[in-house]
């Protein structure tokens, strides 16, 4: 039967060649999977099916694997290439039945025993046609979803309809000598593994498809009749003296409001049409780590995504990434600022769910939101919502609002049956198409409300945007979260529902913060962001572009001998080879004289490109600082520099969202200092560190290290002058001042960022003053001068430009 199922296979390939389309997953085996392509391989399978198979060989071309039509030949003994648990289901009577693989398996078991030295590899793989979830009720369009092992009839029907949305699943091998010295016959190591593949397949199933779908009723059935949602339904139909059936109606129209009406088939339109506009749009979009993500849903984990928020395009990349990395496509908490026609629908059948920007004094609302969030958790379904709130105008991450979060948490505490992980995400590109209306905004335009028409415009000046990032950070587990941060918590678990546990806010602070931190710790640096940094450093925002490629090259090379982490990304070109693809997206100036080419910003993009710098900022933080403290104090020693990154760390982590420890961050600038002497970008005298010297090449590289954090000690000590003059002054007026001091200095100096003088970040700056106790706060609440914010001014003023300092005199 072999050789007619083989006929059969290259009788139907013509027409299947034309029908399929295969998305291997994932596409670099080797390493996530650890399959050595030189050894033998075992295809398993778990439908005996033709176009499965043929969808196998396809992928397996493509990523220069051994074809699963030719046998194996093992001691002599030829083996298939192929084992499957299943036959399609009888048209008639839908049995399915069961294959011929436990006879295989006992016999190369058996071939084992008698060569004690064999060893092959046996690679599950699930093969997916479509990824429609499952439904309570069935529907016409059932014919066609992906049933387990369906007949040849209905397999038709799902090639025909599915073909282009064909899903080839590899899972890390299982060594045949691990199974064959397992205890027992044959037969019974045979019928184990036989056994666990089934169970792989079903959760493997689960990873990719996800739970099944809630019917309306249903889903009002559980939000409505939640003990919360009908204590919150009494409370207001008391209080506002109306019936409890009024106000279930008001708690249902909330939840209509709320839900996601998630419709995989316009997915599966919405892929289609993503992937010709990523390939307008995008030279290409780089993805790092999701390795780590779906080890995590092959665990059985509840997944929730929590990204930084660059721009509206991070609603469809996240979404993009996650379908084609094999991972369930998540519901997505989005701003009910996009919940108007049609927009609105089409993202709600794609999965999103709306959520209005403020719950204060609306219990009713708070109760139903909460209530839906923990359904889909308890469902089973990933969740993504963004830490910010909202998209950041700067570049910069905003503090996060902790809303979210909190009520995760609390989800948690009330009994989530799997565990949980948060994962956050860092999305960055090389053009930002909101930009020049985030400028805007930031000098007091008010927010264009979001409409049709304006997305319709977006669209229509799509151009190249060069690349895309994304990268998934270093997940957080929920549980051993909170084992760590409050090892009592699940004694919290008995508490009444809508009561919150006295230590919750703290923690969720905590969290918030790890999780930006995190989300910085996988940034992802771009030719972009690099040259926006160095002009925008240089004097007159101008450099020979011999000279702007040798400080990429510089500062590639430090990221790579000194990692910021394992988890950010470098590009692997060279400078002049990142310098060319960034002049193609006509953003910098260039021009020609008789000693060279000048590079330079245009006079419009100054400011614009402000926001490319600050994505990979907080990554050169503490080279910036170094060279800073160099350059203030000729002749320090190691220690000593060592011990002023120390004193003005906590403000930088607080600010930049540095994910490193205090201690982390000591030991990463002994690790900088070295590989900065290495590379001369720093010099020995006797035991004092000195700048290269001034014809050095590597000089014009530390200067410009040096300018790239001067704004940021420069409103430092903004902010500490002015609290010096007042002695003692409230923290909004702080704000105030400090705010209408920064805005006059960048003015006079010629200053072009926004987050010189924006509120977040001089708050934040000032919250890290206070809980660093570098300032004294009165029982009244004032924030006062002291003799540790005198010394820290002192520190700081050391470090600023000399005009600065004098400037700041005059206050």
């Amino acid at each position: 039967m072999a050789w007619l199922h083989k006929l059969l296979l290259t009788i139907i390939s013509v027409p299947l060649k034309w029908l399929v389309k295969v998305n291997s997953i994932p596409t670099d085996i080797a390493t996530e999977l650890g399959i050595d392509t030189t050894k033998p391989i075992i295809y398993l399978l778990r439908t005996h099916s033709v176009t499965d198979q043929f969808a196998l060989k396809k992928s397996t071309q493509a990523l220069g694997l051994p074809k699963p039509t030719d046998a194996i030949e093992v001691e002599g003994k030829e083996l298939p290439a192929c084992l499957f648990l299943q036959q399609p289901r009888s048209v008639l009577t839908r049995k399915v039945k069961i294959t011929n693989i436990a006879d295989d398996v006992t016999k190369l078991f058996h071939i084992h025993r008698e060569h004690p030295e064999l060893d092959l590899q046996i690679v599950p793989v699930s093969i997916f046609w479509g990824r429609a979830p499952g439904r309570t009720f069935s529907g016409w369009s059932d014919i066609i979803a992906n049933q387990v092992s369906p007949s040849w009839l209905r397999k038709f029907f799902i090639v025909l309809f599915l073909g282009r949305d064909n899903f080839v699943c590899y899972s890390k091998a299982v060594s045949s000598r691990t199974m064959a010295d397992l205890k027992g016959s044959d037969e019974e190591i045979g019928h184990k593994l036989i056994r666990l593949a089934g169970t792989h397949f079903h959760r493997r199933r689960q990873n990719l498809i996800g739970p099944t779908l809630l019917e309306r009723q249903e889903l009002y059935n559980a939000v409505l009749g939640a003990d919360s949602v009908r204590q919150a339904i009494g409370d207001e139909a008391q209080s506002k003296k109306q019936s409890n059936h009024q106000i279930q109606a008001k708690a249902k129209k909330y939840v209509d409001e709320i839900a996601a009406d998630y419709r995989e088939g316009l997915v599966r339109i919405g892929d289609r049409l993503l992937t010709k506009i990523w390939n307008k749009v995008y030279n290409g979009i780089e993805v790092k780590h999701a390795d780590k993500v779906r080890a995590l849903a092959q665990n059985g984990h509840e997944i929730i995504y929590v990204p930084c928020h660059r721009s509206h395009m991070d609603y469809l990349l996240l979404t993009y990434v996650i379908y084609h990395e094999g991972l369930v496509t998540p519901h997505i908490a989005a701003g009910i600022n996009l919940n108007f026609w049609p927009i609105g629908g089409i993202l709600r059948k794609c999965g999103a769910f709306f959520l209005r920007r403020s719950f204060a004094g609306n219990k009713l609302y708070t109760a139903v939101f909460r209530e839906y969030l923990e359904l889909l958790f308890n469902k089973g379904y990933s969740v993504k919502y963004y830490p910010e709130g909202g998209r950041s105008r700067t570049g910069r991450l905003l503090p996060p609002k902790t809303g979210m979060l909190a009520m995760t948490l609390q989800g948690l505490i009330k009994g989530i049956n799997r565990p949980v992980s948060i994962v956050p995400v860092y999305i960055g590109y090389e053009h930002v198409m909101e930009v020049s209306s985030y400028l805007k905004e930031l000098k007091g335009t008010d927010k264009k409300k979001e409409s049709f028409f304006q997305v319709f415009s977006a669209i229509r000046k799509l151009k190249n945007y060069g690349n895309g990032f994304l990268n998934f950070g270093d997940p957080i587990n929920l549980s051993n979260f909170l084992d760590q941060e409050v090892p009592e918590w699940r004694e919290s678990q008995n508490l009444e529902t809508d009561k919150k546990p006295r230590w919750l806010t703290p923690v969720v602070n905590t969290l918030a913060n790890d999780v930006m931190g995190r989300i910085n710790q996988a940034a992802a640096v771009s030719g972009m962001s690099l040259c926006a940094m160095c002009l925008l450093s240089a004097k007159k925002h101008a450099m020979a572009q011999d000279e702007l490629e040798r400080a990429i090259d510089d500062y590639l090379a430090l990221l790579k001998d000194a990692p910021f982490s394992d988890l950010s990304s470098i590009p692997q070109a060279d400078g002049k080879a990142l310098v060319e693809s960034t002049l193609k997206l006509n953003k910098l100036e260039v021009t020609q004289d008789s000693f060279g080419t000048i590079i330079s910003l245009k006079r419009k993009n100054a400011v614009a490109l402000t926001y490319y710098r600050n994505n990979i900022l907080h990554l050169f933080a503490l080279p910036g600082l170094v060279s800073a403290i160099v350059f203030a104090h000729k002749g320090l020693a190691k220690t000593q520099v060592i011990s002023l990154v120390g004193q003005l760390y906590p403000l930088l982590q607080r600010e930049l969202f540095i994910y490193m420890s205090q201690e982390q961050a000591l030991q990463y600038t002994d690790r900088l200092l070295s590989s900065m002497l290495e590379m001369g970008l720093l010099r020995h005298e006797g035991e004092a560190l000195c700048p290269p010297a001034a014809t050095s090449k590597a000089f014009y590289s530390f200067w410009l290290l040096n300018r790239s954090i001067q704004e940021t000690l420069q409103r430092y000590a903004a902010v500490l002058t002015i609290l010096k003059k007042e002695k003692t002054i409230g923290r909004g007026r702080l704000e105030k001042q400090s705010r209408e001091f920064a805005e006059r200095l960048a003015a006079l100096h010629g200053i072009n960022s926004p987050e010189f003088f924006d509120k977040n970040v001089l708050s934040t700056f000032i919250h890290a003053l206070k809980d660093n106790e570098l300032i004294n706060a009165s029982s009244e609440g004032q924030l006062e001068h002291s003799d540790t914010s005198e010394a820290l001014l002192t520190s700081v003023e050391e470090l600023i430009s000399p005009e600065i300092a004098q400037r700041l005199q005059q206050i």
